[in-house]
C-alpha cells in the first residue's frame, strides 16, 4: 500500500512553498499560467510541474502523465514531495522541488484543499492562495465548459464552501470580474511572497 507520508527529505527548505487551490471554473489554471509567463525570466520562481494518473493529451494542465504502477513506482522510489488522491486520479508534486527551496526561493504548485494537510507536513513554509469567485460566476464559467447539467452544478456549488478550512496561512483572490484585475492581484501576491524570502 502506498503512503500518504510527505517526503522525508522536505522540510529544511528556506524558500516558500505557495499552494494555489479553488474550487472548479474559478480559473487557477489559466491565472498560474499568466503568473508563470510574467515570472518568467526569474531564477528564483519556479512553477511546478505535477504528476497525474491522467492521460497527457486530456487538456488542462501540463503535467506529467504516468499509469496507476508508474506512480505507485515513483512513489515508492521517494519521488514525490507529498501525492494525494482526488476525483479519481492520483496527483503528486515531485520532491525535486526540494532544491529550489533550500535556495530560499519560491515554488508555486497547483494544490487541492482536501490536500493542505499533507503540503503543511511536508513544507515548513506554506502559503496558500485560495482562488475564488462569485457563485453566479463560477455557475456561468461551468455552464460554458457543457461537462454538467445546470442542476449538476447548482448542486455542486451547494455541497461546500469556497472558503479554506484549517490553521493555513491564506490569501484570498478573487477572480469574479476581469482577467487582467485577477491576473494583477495575483503576481502583487507572489511579488509580496518574494519579499518575505529576500
Amino acid at each position: 500500500m502506498m503512503s500518504h507520508e510527505p517526503h522525508p527529505g522536505a522540510g529544511a527548505e528556506r524558500g516558500i512553498m505557495v499552494v494555489v487551490v479553488g474550487p472548479s471554473g474559478a480559473g487557477k489554471d489559466t491565472l498560474m499560467n499568466l503568473a508563470a509567463r510574467h515570472f518568467d525570466r526569474r531564477e528564483d520562481v519556479h512553477f511546478a510541474r505535477r504528476v497525474i494518473t491522467r492521460d497527457g493529451d486530456a487538456g488542462g494542465e501540463e503535467h506529467l502523465a504516468v499509469s496507476d504502477a508508474g506512480f505507485a513506482s515513483m512513489e515508492q522510489a521517494g519521488a514525490f514531495a507529498v501525492w494525494w488522491e482526488a476525483h479519481g486520479l492520483k496527483y503528486a508534486i515531485p520532491a525535486e522541488v526540494s532544491v529550489a527551496l533550500s535556495k530560499g526561493h519560491i515554488v508555486v504548485a497547483n494544490g487541492s484543499r482536501s490536500a493542505l494537510h499533507r503540503f503543511q507536513a511536508a513544507f515548513p513554509r506554506l502559503k496558500v492562495i485560495n482562488v475564488t469567485a462569485r457563485p453566479e460566476v463560477l455557475a456561468s464559467r461551468l455552464e460554458a465548459r457543457g461537462r454538467e447539467t445546470h442542476e449538476d452544478i447548482m448542486a455542486r456549488l451547494a455541497r461546500g464552501p469556497l472558503t479554506v478550512r484549517g490553521d493555513y496561512d491564506v490569501v484570498e483572490l478573487d477572480n469574479s470580474d476581469s482577467l487582467e484585475e485577477a491576473e494583477r492581484k495575483m503576481i502583487d501576491i507572489l511579488d509580496g511572497f518574494l519579499k518575505e524570502i529576500v
